[in-house]
């Protein structure tokens, strides 16, 4: 199985060349750590950031140059500081190529719930509503189960909702899977050592697999 870094190194391979991308809170945000060198892309933050580099080394923070999730960053040349309404009108405006998005569950009809959990205190779901509206691509980094083993990708999300009908692809620590348009889950990839079966044991919602799914190459 793969582990958080392993899921956005595969999620890295989704990115082509001239996307501007938005990296979500969570395992989205090491994505910036796997884009090939030949690819040239533009990062963009909600809370006003275009053009975001890798983290930084340990010791080389700027306490001032922080993403949406308030994690230290870098800036590549030709980078932009703006306000949140210059921000959020990108995103509305759906100058965003790809959205990466964490979540806590997902349908198979391509609903997220990624934003709630009934009985914590939130402030608010952010950015996250904008961003499932307004993005062209949406896919989401995510563990196929929760610590109990249960699964995350269901018939129907149980907590409240982001959005409606807007994912197109995850990738898990086991699995690349598309939600198919009339609804289900097709599974594109495995990851290494992780058997379909147990793919299918993993996901409630309904999942089709072909007679030989390949294994995710990572380098």
């Amino acid at each position: 199985m793969l582990d958080k870094n392993g899921i956005a190194k595969r999620i890295a391979k989704e990115i082509r060349n001239g996307y501007y991308v938005n990296l979500g809170i969570g395992i989205p945000t090491l994505v910036a750590n796997y884009i090939p060198d030949h690819i040239e892309v533009v990062l963009q933050s909600e809370n006003g950031l275009l053009g975001m580099g890798p983290f930084p080394f340990e010791g080389e923070e700027d306490a001032d140059l922080i993403n949406a999730g308030k994690q230290t960053i870098t800036t590549l040349p030709g980078s932009s500081i703006f306000d949140s309404a210059m921000s959020f009108g990108m995103i509305r405006s759906q100058k965003i190529d790809l959205t990466i998005l964490g979540a806590m569950e997902v349908s198979e009809n391509g609903d997220i719930a990624n934003w709630k959990i009934p009985g914590k205190m939130v402030k608010g779901m952010g950015g996250a509503m904008d961003l499932v509206a307004s993005a062209k691509n949406i896919i989401v980094a995510m563990q196929h189960v929760n610590k109990a083993g249960e699964s995350k990708l269901l018939p129907a999300c149980t907590l409240p909702l982001t959005g409606v009908r807007c994912i197109k692809k995850i990738v898990t620590e086991m699995a690349v899977l598309d939600v198919l348009p009339e609804g289900g889950f097709k599974l594109i990839e495995r990851a290494p050592g992780v058997s379909v079966e147990l793919i299918h044991q993993s996901t409630l919602g309904k999942l089709y697999a072909d007679e030989n799914v390949p294994e995710m190459q990572l380098d």
